[in-house]
């Protein structure tokens, strides 16, 4: 019996212990739903009510060298007030003096605003829109009237910002500024602002909570962000806003007149390679010029007879000539194989030195000089272009430079007419901005220095990072080489039969090489049209600038030679610039580098596409001086 009173109270204790224990598994999960999947069902009510908000940074601005405003972001505000916010005394004792002032800012009636003020209070709608794309100037009145002075917590004010991009001195210079555009799914980057925005301009943007307070309206939450926005590095250029206005004027004056397809001019500091202006303007469809492609940096073309220098300077340095050295092209022809080079001039200049070939821009003594001098050994040449660099790109922080194209003997495309073609700047192609910088390695006494764009990077009045000359070559050729050169290109404008010598002026001496290039000559006679080109260097005694001058296919009924159409540019913008601009270096503000955490790592964004033109033959390339 007592056995069986054990066994009994056992089994008591278990069905006891179980009941308790599924007890507890129900009190938890009651306790699971009631709390934790119902702060679950709140935070997803949270995450589909609130998010974090993006707010957009302030892109840096940029300089010119003298301080010009050439690219910089302007805020416009749209203005928000919730009318709950205010306390009752507040509201009603200051709802008057509100519309009326937003009824003279705003040009709206004043008891109407206030009728719609008081019935969102009464309705408690929390987002009234006010005023929209306000300026900076407005928005900061409309920040100080009455209520909203008290800020959002305690008078409602809710300020939301949009940032737009203005290029105050627009068009000048329009290109080469450039711009950044992201799209999603393609980003395009352009000129200054598309290579130095990821590491400099773009700024680190900043977060807010918002809340829906109805389908596709967002409010912004409490009184801080979340992220403060930082905005981006402002770029100190190198251009100078009168030399570059002075540029543009007067090619757009000149390409107008020869009514061109478009055409370029640069303008560069010849001791620290410093661009100083940069056009490039195109033909629209009215006949006006405005600027959508930089040319001088992406367009390749035939140099034409301004590579006369670059032939020049192989040829002394190989020893090939001297001064003294006599062409003797009979009736102003020189044969290749079947093919035959002529002079401009008809019957040609004869026996004619050096000098006086270049000068006059013989095609016949150029090719004489480099075939003959060259033919058995024709790698000779291209192995001395290569060793001045001319091969290589410059190697710029903005994107589009294309490589040149100096064809190797060998190489498709190479022929037995290659060395004469090449001579006086066929068969190979370059940009505009490569023919300058060999043109002001001259100036510079055969320093080959690259072309400059950015000075400095700044926040506010501290430089976080100042540019310095990159030197792409030491000595592209001996000093007494050089000195030749810079001899002969100022005989061209000196001497009366010297290509330029319309350009010559005794009280400010230029020196440069003028340059006439057929293009789709291979097409025929009737197809031909031509490049105008002038590159040079002023004062030629004493170099301070260095500029070239390109005039694509001007009017074939009126001028078309280098002399006629870029000349004319070329010498208008020295003696302006002689004439308006102090031959002193540029005023610094008077800053030191800081050496802190925000030393800013600048990436050049260096896009080189090597293009092969089918334009380059051999059979029928033109010869003009």
């Amino acid at each position: 019996m007592d056995q069986k009173v054990t066994n009994m109270m056992r089994r008591l204790v278990l069905v006891a212990a179980a009941m308790l224990l599924f007890g507890a598994l129900i009190s938890y999960k009651l306790f699971q739903i009631q709390w934790v999947e119902k702060g679950q069902l709140e935070q997803s009510a949270l995450s589909d009510n609130r998010k974090l908000e993006p707010i957009e940074a302030k892109r840096g601005s940029i300089y010119s060298a003298d301080g010009a405003l050439l690219a910089t972001s302007v805020s416009s505000y749209t203005v928000h007030f919730d009318p709950t916010v205010a306390r009752e005394s507040l509201f009603e004792a200051h709802i008057g003096a509100l519309t009326d002032s937003l009824a003279q800012l705003l040009a709206v009636d004043a008891r109407e605003l206030e009728k719609r003020l008081r019935k969102a209070r009464r309705t408690k709608d929390r987002y009234v829109r006010i005023a929209s794309n306000l300026d900076y100037g407005s928005y900061k009145r409309l920040e100080n009237f009455p209520i909203f002075d008290a800020g959002r917590g305690k008078g409602g004010i809710i300020v939301d910002s949009k940032i737009s991009r203005k290029k105050p001195l627009d068009p000048l210079a329009s290109r080469l500024v450039g711009y950044y555009l992201d799209e999603g799914t393609r980003t395009y980057k352009v000129g200054l602002e598309g290579g130095f925005n990821d590491h400099v301009l773009q700024g680190d943007n900043g977060l807010r909570e918002v809340q829906r307070i109805q389908k596709g309206l967002w409010k912004p939450v409490g009184l801080e962000n979340v992220k403060e926005p930082k905005d981006g590095y402002d770029l100190v250029t190198t251009l100078n806003s009168n030399i570059q206005d002075i540029t543009h004027s007067t090619l757009n004056q000149v390409l107008r007149k020869y009514r061109a397809a478009r055409g370029l001019a640069v303008v560069m500091d010849v001791k620290t390679g410093a661009v100083r202006a940069m056009s490039n303007l195109t033909m629209n469809a009215d006949s006006t010029y405005s600027e959508s492609y930089n040319a001088a940096i992406g367009d390749l073309y035939e140099p034409g007879s301004t590579f006369k220098l670059m032939s020049l300077i192989a040829a002394l340095e190989d020893k090939k000539v001297d001064t003294s050295t006599t062409f003797h092209a009979k009736y102003g022809q020189y044969k290749v194989y079947d093919k035959y080079i002529y002079d401009s001039r008809r019957g040609g200049y004869g026996p004619i030195n050096l000098s006086t070939a270049f000068a006059v821009s013989s095609n016949t003594a150029f090719a004489e000089m480099i075939n003959e001098g060259y033919k058995e050994t024709p790698q000779a040449f291209v192995n001395r272009l290569y060793s001045m660099k001319l091969h290589e790109p410059l190697g710029l922080p903005i994107e589009g430079e294309q490589a040149p194209l100096i064809r190797y003997p060998g190489e498709k495309g190479w022929s037995g007419l290659s060395l004469a073609w090449m001579s006086h700047g066929y068969e190979l192609l370059m940009t505009p901005l490569q023919v300058l910088a060999f043109y002001n390695a001259i100036a510079n006494d055969g320093r080959y220095i690259k072309p400059q764009f950015v000075s400095e990077v700044r926040r506010g009045e501290r430089v976080i990072r100042r540019f310095d000359t990159e030197v792409i070559h030491p000595a592209i050729a001996s000093s007494k080489t050089i000195n030749i050169a810079q001899q002969l290109l100022a005989e061209v404008v000196e001497k009366p039969y010297g290509t330029a010598h319309k350009l010559y002026d005794k009280h400010f001496p230029i020196a440069g090489k003028t340059g006439t290039a057929q293009v789709n000559y291979q097409l025929g006679k009737d197809k031909v049209d031509y490049v105008s080109s002038f590159a040079g260097y002023f004062p030629a005694d004493n170099p301070r600038y260095s500029c070239i001058v390109v005039v694509y296919r001007p009017d074939k009924n009126d001028k078309i030679y280098g002399a006629d159409v870029a000349g004319p540019v070329f010498k208008s913008i020295a003696q302006k610039i002689y004439a308006t601009t102090p031959f002193v270096d540029a005023v610094r503000l008077d800053t030191q580098l800081t050496q802190t955490e925000e030393q800013v790592e600048l990436k050049p964004l260096i896009q080189v596409t090597p293009i092969v033109s089918d334009q380059l033959t051999q059979a029928n390339a033109p010869s003009l001086k």
